[in-house]
């Protein structure tokens, strides 16, 4: 569906390199996380992908149509939702979508419209200016002004900075019903709870090089040899009398829960270890990394 090949951009003239020989293949029905700090290379991928920043060298072809000579086909295939929310205009938001409906050739988009307005919760903001409508509200429209003409492909540019949680979870609701629908989805975020939540594939760029490209759950699970375990007292602990679990880092946490890192193989030893100092917890909780933690470590090495 999408076909990056050997992608680079260099801005002139500092010649900062802001994407690095990047190849990434994404395909049908995809929900792809695109991880990174700021400056790492995301927002200018997506403008290449948009045709806001021509490339330096590379291929990138979607849905079959290479980006250079059939600029037009692949706009009607992938549509980009920017982070902004500075779309201003005096126009209904009903019309405005008609008008965009309008720009892809297709007329009577009624239902498909007020489908998009009860989805996102903009139902009863149809007559208003796009002017009068929140930050929130705007972000919610723009997704909806992107989705008017049923694109294949929708890139989200960290769609829910400044939402309140509530809507937040709305949004999350609705880009699952989005994603089951067919809709391949890439998804960039600040939020990495988020990425984890609604994405089956992590990719991670760094420095304009992408370090990671993998299924979530393969990448989660190549980090998960080592585990955090919790047990809980009901009697305050001493770390002095923790000695014996050196190995595994003791850390006590709000004076009856002992923390240690263990390596999932050692697991039954260190239980073992605990039942023979005759400590008796009353509740226990394993912890695999979570996709936060792996993302950190990938990008400190």
């Amino acid at each position: 569906m999408l076909n990056i090949s050997n992608l680079a951009k260099t801005y002139l003239p500092a010649k900062k390199e802001a994407l690095k020989n990047v190849t990434l293949d994404i395909e049908k029905g995809e929900f792809t996380a695109l991880l990174g700090q700021n400056g790492a290379g995301k927002t200018t991928l997506i403008n290449i992908l948009a045709g806001n920043v021509l490339k330096t060298e590379g291929v990138v072809t979607i849905g079959g149509y290479n980006l250079d000579t059939h600029a037009l086909e692949t706009k009607r295939i992938i549509v980009i939702v920017p982070q902004e929310t500075g779309y201003d205009s005096t126009f209904p938001v009903y019309e405005t979508l008609k008008k965009q409906s309008g720009y892809f050739g297709i007329r009577n988009n009624g239902a498909t419209i007020d489908e998009l307005l009860e989805a996102l919760y903009l139902k009863e903001k149809r007559n208003s200016n796009i002017r009068e409508l929140s930050g929130g509200m705007k972000k919610r429209f723009l997704i909806a002004k992107a989705l008017v003409h049923r694109p294949k492909i929708l890139v989200l540019d960290e769609p829910t900075a400044g939402v309140d949680i509530e809507m937040r979870h709305t949004l999350y609701d609705f880009l699952c019903k989005l994603h089951q629908a067919g809709t391949t989805i890439i998804l960039t975020t600040h939020y990495i709870e988020e990425a984890e939540k609604l994405c089956d594939r992590v990719v991670i760029i760094d420095s304009g090089k992408i370090i990671a490209d993998e299924p979530k759950t393969r990448l989660i699970e190549s980090f998960s040899r080592e585990v955090t375990v919790e047990f809980q007292f009901d009697s305050e602990l001493d770390i002095a009398d923790m000695a014996f679990l050196n190995t595994y880092n003791p850390q006590i946490e709000e004076k009856i829960k002992l923390q240690l890192r263990v390596l999932k193989k050692d697991l039954s030893k260190v239980l073992q270890m605990i039942s023979r100092r005759n400590m008796e917890f009353i509740d226990l909780a394993i912890e695999k990394p979570k996709l936060e933690d792996i993302y950190l470590s990938l990008i400190h090495r």
